[in-house]
């Protein structure tokens, strides 16, 4: 796309859809934390779209030195006051963004589908960023969700893999499935060594909310959706690859 781009507006609610859910931070974050942690490489981590460092936080407990690269400078500058000097901030988009070392981990959860050249973004990862045993924790929305499956059906989504106009409105550019998602890390250069889900999820973030407000919904039962998502990896939430630097490029 050539339509210059404004993060500080993309991320910003809008009239019918939130950027981020308490679903997001309560449910989502601790759980793929969880499924991260068997993976982790001791030395450094370079999270790529860091948002307003609520995700960031949990790294704290992992890892001393910490690298975000985010491109709203307004995410930044919260981001900066809620963790102050233990994280190093970058405010750049990817594409220009100069690093000046090698990272051990790389962590991307819900921002490639951000981007116009997510492809481009997946190979400076490999070629650029990521340590010679390095590994990146890649994770993206899932197009065949049974919440994304159940609104296709109600005829509020035209296809699974659709952008909605309130996707659009916080820049999303592509709705990823498990396989389009290896695919283009595959394309860019990546070795995937490990691909799984997060979460089942039958319900719509919104009614995640609602219902996390209530007694209804048991840790027991949270636990049970995590542990379900990694026997369906289709049918959750969102879907995760685990993916390793290779040295030949694709043509």
């Amino acid at each position: 796309m050539t339509t210059e781009r404004n993060y500080n507006v993309e991320i910003k609610d809008t009239g019918d859809h939130k950027y981020s859910y308490a679903f997001d931070f309560d449910v989502m974050h601790p759980y793929m934390i969880k499924s991260f942690v068997p993976f982790f490489n001791k030395g450094n981590l370079l999270e790529l779209g860091s948002f307003k460092g609520d995700f960031t936080r949990r790294f704290l407990p992992y890892f001393d030195d910490i690298t975000c690269v985010e491109a709203s400078d307004v995410a930044v500058t919260e981001a900066r006051q809620k963790l102050g000097d233990k994280v190093k901030f970058v405010n750049s988009l990817f594409e220009n963004a100069a690093l000046s070392k090698c990272y051990d981990n790389i962590v991307m959860t819900h921002v490639l589908e951000h981007q116009d050249d997510p492809i481009m973004v997946l190979k400076r990862i490999n070629d650029d960023w990521l340590a010679e045993n390095g590994r990146c924790f890649l994770v993206c929305p899932n197009a065949n969700a049974p919440s994304r499956q159940i609104a296709v059906k109600m005829g509020l989504i035209t296809h699974n893999t659709a952008v909605t106009p309130a996707e659009s409105a916080h820049g999303h550019r592509y709705t990823y499935t498990l396989d389009t998602l290896e695919r283009d890390a595959v394309t860019a250069g990546l070795n995937v060594i490990h691909r799984s889900g997060i979460f089942f999820k039958a319900l719509a973030n919104f009614q995640w909310d609602q219902l996390l407000q209530t007694d209804i919904i048991s840790k027991e039962y949270l636990d049970g959706c995590y542990k379900l998502g990694q026997q369906y990896p289709d049918l959750c939430s969102s879907v995760f690859l685990l993916c390793e630097r290779s040295s030949k490029n694709p043509d």
